[in-house]
């Protein structure tokens, strides 16, 4: 069992990325034009079960719409089984995630283990209803200047129906061999429905995370090393772990060369390096054939036009919660990136609470919480009577759903934890859009710490590129943010900028993904099933949306630290300085416990995060410009 630092505590095993993507915004994960072939979306749909479909639509509560749109119907299962087709891959089944659901609070969007594989939306029949829609959404008020989750949605399904009437017919001569190839590649591997999770088993993998993290991650972290010393014993029995193959293509280039085609439609060109591209692709193989393997998949999806149906079904996929946590863990264990953020964080805080007996927490995009639980535990265990909790958390966005229920079943376990630890402790929930979260919301005490705070969540707020007015979400969040007078504003964020073109964002991704892939190859094992679900699935999952999708479908906008630093000046925030013993600690325990080559450093008053010399992360605090830094 190797030593670990005192200071190992701080460690606990969350903050894995519903989201993006890059999670290392992980993410997210967590997918546009319509390109089946015009006839595989005009099955007949039954009468029998149009009005009763249409009336649970317009009958059931909106948080629980999206979930009560799947059914069994055998129409509607025909309507969506070419989509199922396309994405019952080999490799990935029904594993999908959202990276960014990794790099958050060590939880992605929860999910429910009930749900089958089923897509949520039926364009055919949603799509028909929604034309009667036009003429009464017309009367109704308007929304402030911003557009609603439901008129977003609506809007993309007309767009689609639209587009499949008008391009059906040159969709006609179209080349259909690669058209094929997309909804046949599985073969046999249809989607599937899956069988019901054990709940108790998942529930008690969820407490004990909970009530112990930091023993978890050192269990994991002890497991990884050895997995990883015989997968090593076992290649240099063989010759060495990474053969050097005959084939000198270079992958990455004809990645590039296969965006640039798409981008310029030149399909006959794209589906040519695409089909090079496929044949150096593997799930299983090494970093450049895994990289190939998800990034292939995005690009086919552009090419064939079918990015915005990918990423609706793809919302509707549910990762198990026990593969999901099998997955984190092995992330927490392999490298430094949200342990870091978590630690951060956590010391941080328990700075600001000394002397103080009252801590309010608002939380952008909470989910599992599981790093909440170990700041709880510290808290009830210093000197003195605990300090009274308080948690909100800012329910996430329906572009990145989690489920309204489970929010309140994180709640349950985080009360369960206080009450263990004998702290005092509340938890609400804020169901709102976040631009339109505000101090009023919160109940604030002129006696408590208020700390806000985001763990890579911004970046799935639209930005200029959708909203040309000024102020855009992302300002007004911020401005909001300035307006609570936070003793601490913590903000995480994913390190990468998109550009305004297609191929710069294609590039930019690319260079991301490929530090993010080299990084879990150099400690991970290959033949680990969780890597796969990593790589293929929460990873993947977000390059299909960043390199298929765009407009309100694209998830992720990420921006570099430095024009984070602007922005927030700029609605009034003002940056503190890092803690020089917070620092030193961090950069100890990366050293002592992670790669060699995973990097951690300074530029101003931001903490980065890396793998390389490549920036991916960076971490830093503010308070409101007026308000003292005590």
């Amino acid at each position: 069992m190797a030593t670990t630092s005192p200071l190992e505590e701080f460690f606990v095993k969350d903050s894995m990325e519903e989201q993006s993507p890059l999670s290392p915004s992980l993410d997210v994960f967590p997918p546009k034009q319509e390109g089946g072939r015009s006839e595989g979306c005009h099955h007949h749909v039954p009468s029998d079960m149009m009005v009763p479909y249409i009336s649970r639509m317009l009958m059931e509560d909106e948080d629980d719409t999206d979930d009560k749109l799947l059914s069994d119907h055998p129409a509607l299962l025909q309507v969506e089984q070419p989509f199922a087709q396309i994405l019952s891959s080999p490799s990935l089944g029904a594993i999908n995630g959202d990276t960014n659901d990794l790099l958050q609070d060590g939880g992605g969007d929860e999910r429910t283990p009930n749900y089958s594989s089923l897509s949520r939306c039926t364009y055919a029949v949603v799509g028909e209803f929604l034309k009667g829609m036009d003429e009464a959404n017309m009367l109704l008020p308007g929304d402030n200047g911003f557009i609603s989750d439901e008129q977003q949605v609506n809007q993309m399904v007309r767009r689609e129906s639209s587009h499949r009437q008008s391009g059906s017919k040159k969709r006609n001569n179209r080349d259909d061999n690669l058209e094929d190839e997309v909804t046949t590649r599985s073969g046999k591997a249809m989607m599937m429905i899956k069988e019901p999770e054990d709940i108790c088993a998942h529930e008690t993998m969820l407490e004990d995370m909970m009530s112990n993290g930091h023993e978890t991650y050192i269990r994991d972290l002890e497991k990884l090393r050895i997995d990883m010393a015989n997968e090593a014993q076992k290649n240099s029995s063989k010759g060495g772990k990474k053969a050097v193959s005959n084939n000198v293509v270079d992958v990455s280039s004809l990645l590039i060369f296969c965006a640039q085609a798409v981008a310029a439609n030149d399909h006959a060109r794209a589906r040519g390096l695409l089909k090079q591209i496929k044949q150096h692709a593997s799930e299983t193989g090494d970093v450049t054939q895994r990289l190939a393997q998800c990034f292939a998949r995005g690009l086919e999806a552009r090419l064939l036009g079918m990015g915005s149906q990918l990423w609706q079904l793809q919302l509707a996929e549910r990762l198990s919660i026990d593969e999901y946590l099998k997955a984190h863990n092995l992330y927490m264990a392999a490298c430094s990136f949200n342990k870091v953020v978590v630690c951060f964080s956590t010391m941080t805080i328990m700075q600001a609470m000394e002397g103080k007996t009252r801590l309010h927490i608002v939380d952008y995009g909470m989910r599992f919480g599981f790093h909440w639980a170990h700041l709880l535990r510290l808290l009830a265990s210093r000197e003195g009577d605990p300090p009274e909790v308080r948690i909100t958390a800012i329910v996430r966005s329906r572009l990145r759903p989690c489920p309204a229920e489970l929010i309140e079943d994180t709640g349950c376990r985080l009360i369960k934890c206080a009450h263990e630890f004998g702290l005092p402790f509340s938890f609400h929930v804020i169901r709102k859009k976040w631009e339109e979260v505000c101090i009023e919301d919160l109940d604030k005490h002129p006696d408590e710490v208020l700390v806000v705070n985001d763990h890579f969540n911004f970046s799935t707020l639209m930005d200029e590129s959708i909203f040309f007015d000024n102020p855009n979400p992302r300002d007004i969040v911020l401005h909001n943010i300035k307006k609570m007078r936070p003793h601490i504003f913590i903000q995480s964020i994913l390190n990468n900028s998109y550009g305004y073109s297609y191929l710069s964002r294609f590039k930019e991704v690319l260079s991301y993904y490929t530090a993010m892939f080299d990084m879990f190859d150099a400690t991970m094992p290959r033949e680990s099933k969780s890597r796969v679900v990593l790589e293929q699935g929460l990873f993947g999952r977000a390059a299909l949306n960043v390199i298929a999708c765009e407009g309100i479908d694209l998830l992720e906008r990420p921006e570099k630290y430095r024009q984070w630093q602007v922005r927030n000046q700029r609605a009034g925030l003002r940056q503190l300085p890092l803690e020089p013993t917070i620092v030193s600690t961090l950069k100890e325990e990366v050293r002592m416990c992670h790669h060699k080559d995973l990097l951690i450093c300074e530029d101003g008053q931001w903490l980065l995060q890396g793998w390389m010399g490549r920036i991916l992360f960076a971490l830093s605090t503010w308070v409101a410009e007026e308000s003292s830094s005590e």
